[in-house]
């Protein structure tokens, strides 16, 4: 791509590497793309992070046609940057896209664009242990019109910002609650796509768990309420006597690229890995006969996250006495060294950035 540049007027204040949170610190470029029926993509750019006007009758505001995606660049004690399966991120987007009726990105014009502003933000990748540069495409409908329909105009961004731990308690345990009312997604919806309305329907989940002391959602199928699926924000995988369960890739669970990378290191590790579907009573009563070793979940933003208390109606389990289990962090351990370029990636996950 021929990706235009616009040199903003003076750079922000770089945050303090040791204390960023997440998410709350946007670095200074955006990169930005058009789409209509007549050109397809065209005009690639980067411009100083801002506000996007939009006309009250923008189609994204009024019938949520938008997806997104969540990924990091990493530097290396060497002062290298480098990404991690960027093209799992643009394939899925591609899904995701096709799903709510919007044009198809390019995997290399994705991967393109995310790194033509890594590139650009390089001095933004933090060097701080642990910390990294997190990076958010999305893509969402700007034609003004109402109407249900597909539209004939489309924007592609992408964002980034400096990132510490997802979670403030880092890599401890956390609390999570099964929802038994409310549902997150059901066979033939929208569930396997990483779009807004997902997220948002979940909003409510997680405050009613939080009322309640815990720190996340497991949410079950849509249809019988029965089997655990994912939590709000992150897959999950739950180690019973010595083998792995986690759910089924069927159109109701996110293709999370980290439980992907998860499943390959413990199959290799000779982890016998169940995708399959897992009761809330057998998972209970795997809590309470001491078969249920570690629960954890898995995704791009906490990397994984030790569960240390379920509570499914007026039940509570506590797994290994609410310590992060051995294979959790094994499993951490393992793929941030990957991403960090501490250890060997024999997988090919690697994707070096040239600046």
């Amino acid at each position: 791509m021929d990706i235009r540049f616009v040199k903003r007027d003076q750079l922000k204040e770089k945050p303090d590497w040791n204390n960023l949170g997440f998410g709350k610190y946007m670095s200074d470029y955006m990169f930005v793309m058009d789409w209509s029926k007549e050109k397809g993509w065209y005009d690639p750019r980067i411009v100083p992070y801002g506000p996007v006007e939009f006309e009250p009758a923008t189609v994204v505001l009024h019938y949520a046609q938008e997806t997104f995606e969540g990924m990091k660049a990493y530097r290396t004690a060497e002062g290298k940057i480098q990404l991690f399966r960027p093209e799992m991120n643009a394939r899925r987007m591609n899904k995701s896209n096709e799903r709510i009726c919007m044009p198809e990105i390019p995997e290399e014009m994705f991967i393109e664009a995310v790194e033509a502003l890594v590139k650009v933000e390089k001095d933004w990748v933090p060097t701080a242990e642990n910390t990294s540069y997190y990076i958010r495409p999305f893509c969402f409908a700007c034609e003004s019109s109402l109407g249900v329909h597909m539209a004939t105009a489309y924007k592609f961004m992408v964002i980034g910002c400096p990132v510490g731990a997802y979670y403030p308690t880092g890599l401890d345990p956390v609390k999570i609650l099964v929802e038994d009312e409310l549902v997150r997604a059901v066979k033939g919806g929208t569930g396997f796509t990483k779009c807004g309305g997902n997220y948002a329907g979940s909003i409510l989940g997680q405050i009613k768990a939080e009322k309640l002391g815990y720190t996340q959602v497991l949410w079950l199928d849509g249809e019988t309420r029965t089997y655990v699926e994912e939590v709000g924000t992150m897959n999950i995988m739950f180690k019973i006597n010595g083998e792995i369960y986690t759910a089924p890739i069927e159109g109701t669970v996110l293709p999370g690229i980290t439980r992907d990378s998860m499943i390959t290191l413990l199959r290799d590790w000779g982890y016998k890995v169940n995708e399959t579907h897992l009761s809330v009573h057998d998972l209970m009563k795997a809590g309470h006969d001491g078969t249920l070793e570690e629960v954890f979940g898995t995704g791009t933003a906490a990397v994984i996250s030790p569960v240390g208390e379920l509570r499914y109606k007026d039940d509570e389990v506590v797994i290994n006495d609410f310590k992060t289990g051995e294979l959790t962090q094994k499993l951490y351990d393992t793929l941030t060294d990957i991403q960090w370029g501490r250890a060997e990636d024999k997988y090919g996950w690697i994707r070096p950035v040239e600046v």
